[in-house]
C-alpha cells in the first residue's frame, strides 16, 4: 500500500504528494512485458481495495482499505461478495491467511493497529495496537509459528505469534539493522514473504525499489543484489521466485539464487485491466492481482474495484 490517510481523516497536502509520486510512476521494464489474457472478478459494493489472500481451494479474501470490510471469493466461480463487515475505523491492508489455525491477519495500516479474524464465522479474534500513530502497519506473511507485520514508516517488522492451539499471543517487535532499516524515503517497508521453513523473511522497500532478506532472529537484512523493482507494493514469495506488483501497472517475476543472495527479473507481467495494481497471490499457475486504483483520488473514487486474473 502506498502512503494514505487514514479512513474518515483529511489528508495533509503533503500526504497527497507523497501518495501520487508513490503511486503514479512510470517506469520503463528491464524486460520485455508479457501481456496475459484477462479475466476479472468484482468486489461488490467496495469503496477500494488493497489486500489479498489465499483461501482453501478456489477461495480467496480480499480487503476494502478505508472501510476495512473483507470480502470473500470464489477464483473459480469469478464470484466475491461481503463477508466481514467489520466496526468503524478500521482499515484493512495486506492481509494472509493461517489455514492450519482457520484465520485470517490484516494490516490495520495507519491507526498503527493490526486485526485476526475467524475464516468460519468472520468474528474478530484478536485486535493488536502494533505501533503508535504515526505508523502505517502495511503488509503481512504468515509462517508456522505466527505473522509478520511491516511497518512502511518504521524499521521494524512486529509478529504476533499462534500456539499449537491455533490461539494469536502477545506480539514483539523485531528492530531491522542494515540496508531494509533505511527509512529516509517518504514510504518505505511495504511487501514481506517467507521462506517454506521462515527461517528467512523476504520484504520489498517501495522507496528504494528493492528487496532485501531479514534474520528474523536478530534483525539483521542484505540486499538481494541485481533486482530492481521500481513503485514495489506486495510481494509473493514462492520458493526461489517473487512476484513483485508494482504500482506502475506491472509484475515484476523475480529469480532468486538459491542462497537468496542475488536475483534477476525473468519477466514482467502485464495487462490492461490492470489499474495500480497493490497486492497479489498465486492460484492454478497465475496471479490474482488486486486494483488499488489509486490515481484516482485518496481514497480513491473508480466506480468500483476488482481482482485481475492473469497468467503468469
Amino acid at each position: 500500500m502506498p502512503g494514505t490517510a487514514r479512513w474518515r481523516t483529511p489528508l495533509r497536502p503533503r500526504s497527497v504528494a507523497v501518495l501520487l509520486a508513490a503511486t503514479v510512476v512510470l517506469v520503463v521494464a528491464t524486460a520485455s512485458p508479457a501481456e496475459a489474457a484477462t479475466d476479472v472478478i468484482v468486489l461488490p459494493g467496495a469503496s477500494s481495495a488493497e489486500g489479498i489472500a489465499k483461501g482453501e481451494g478456489d477461495t480467496f479474501y480480499a480487503g476494502d482499505l478505508f472501510r476495512g470490510d473483507i470480502f470473500r471469493g470464489d477464483l473459480e466461480a469469478r464470484t466475491a461478495e461481503l463477508f466481514i463487515d467489520v466496526p468503524d475505523g478500521r482499515m484493512a491492508v495486506g492481509m494472509q491467511a493461517d489455514l492450519r489455525h482457520d484465520l485470517l491477519f490484516v494490516g490495520g495500516g495507519f491507526n498503527g493497529q493490526a486485526y485476526v479474524y475467524d475464516l468460519d464465522s468472520g468474528a474478530t479474534v484478536a485486535t493488536y495496537q502494533l505501533a503508535s500513530p504515526p505508523g502505517l502497519i502495511n503488509d503481512v506473511t504468515v509462517t508456522r509459528n505466527g505473522a509478520w507485520f511491516t511497518d512502511s514508516l518504521r524499521a521494524a517488522l512486529f509478529f504476533v505469534p499462534v500456539d499449537r492451539h491455533g490461539v494469536p499471543g502477545e506480539f514483539r517487535t523485531l528492530a531491522l539493522q542494515g540496508p531494509a532499516a533505511d527509512t529516509s524515503g517518504e514510504f518505505n517497508l511495504n511487501g514481506i514473504g517467507a521462506t517454506r521453513d521462515g527461517g528467512t523473511l523476504i520484504v520489498a522497500h517501495s522507496a528504494q525499489g528493492k528487496l532485501y532478506t531479514v534474520d528474523p532472529a536478530t534483525g539483521e537484512t542484505a540486499e538481494i543484489a541485481g533486482v530492481s523493482v521500481p513503485a514495489v507494493d506486495g510481494i509473493v514469495v514462492e520458493h526461489q521466485r517473487v512476484w513483485a506488483v508494482e504500482n506502475s501497472n506491472r509484475v515484476s517475476e523475480v529469480r532468486l539464487n538459491e542462497d537468496l543472495t542475488a536475483g534477476s527479473v525473468d519477466e514482467v507481467i502485464t495487462d490492461p485491466a490492470f489499474h495500480t495494481p497493490s497486492t497479489a497471490i498465486r492460484f492454478d499457475g497465475g496471479l490474482a492481482v488486486v486494483n488499488a486504483k489509486f490515481d484516482t483520488g485518496i481514497p480513491p473514487t473508480a466506480d468500483q474495484y476488482e481482482v485481475v486474473l492473469v497468467d503468469d
